[in-house]
């Protein structure tokens, strides 16, 4: 930290600049609002296939028995387990 913050301090009094073509744009490849739009839907898209896809085979497993079903999984299906009446 001391000898850059002493180059730097050096560069300054001298009038030289380390970076003789600065970039003001700290993004080299600008995009335009449609390019973001466009990949925002496209990457929307993917993801709520993913998840209907998850959501599919997630079914499928609690219709063969093959992973436990969480709470409200179990109210859905077997609604009968939370009947109070018998009580």
């Amino acid at each position: 930290m001391g000898a850059e913050e002493e180059s730097r301090e050096a560069n300054q009094r001298s009038g030289t600049n380390p970076d003789p073509n600065p970039n003001t744009n700290p993004n080299p490849n600008p995009i335009t609002e449609s390019q973001f739009l466009s990949w925002k839907r496209q990457k929307d898209a993917d993801t709520s296939a993913r998840n209907a896809e998850a959501a599919r085979k997630r079914a499928e497993d609690i219709a063969a028995g093959t992973v436990q079903m969480n709470g409200r999984e179990l109210f859905l299906h077997e609604p009968w387990v939370f009947d109070n009446s018998q009580y």
